[in-house]
């Protein structure tokens, strides 16, 4: 078996399942700073909560740890490369974005959140744009 194509396979489907936690829960972040009903915000705190420590985690270690796993199958070398020291700032920014909702996630928990639903609604706008960046420096590789 072609241990590369496993951990590419692997990556690819824990970092698509990242990235919907990524785009999806700071759009629940923008609902739940727009409700005054305090039903809604106890389904919003119990959906928050679940999508960041059940998908977001996991699917962020677990691309972490394949994404390792396929550099080392490359070598190492490979950090010579732009594409790859584009990509890696840009995981890097993604992993600080992450741990960014989960401290936003504690602010609603505790209903301490400062934020308006117009700043998640920019806010929800980042992983986007990153995605793009990553897309195109890993498939068409500058030098």
């Amino acid at each position: 078996m072609n241990l590369y194509l496993l951990f590419k396979s692997l990556h690819l489907i824990a970092v698509i399942s990242w990235m919907a936690g990524l785009l999806y829960l700071p759009r629940i972040f923008v609902y739940h700073s727009e409700s005054d009903d305090m039903s809604q915000k106890k389904v919003f705190k119990t959906m928050e909560r679940k999508l960041y420590n059940y998908i977001m985690m996991p699917a962020m270690i677990l691309s972490w740890l394949f994404g390792i796993l396929l550099i080392h199958s490359l070598g190492f070398s490979v950090f010579s490369e732009l594409w790859m020291q584009i990509k890696i700032i840009a995981v890097i920014i993604l992993t600080y974005y992450h741990f960014t909702c989960g401290k936003y996630l504690n602010d609603f928990a505790i209903d301490n959140n400062q934020k308006t639903s117009k700043f998640f609604r920019i806010y929800n706008e980042i992983p986007t744009l990153i995605l793009i960046v990553v897309i195109f420096v890993v498939i068409f590789k500058p030098l």
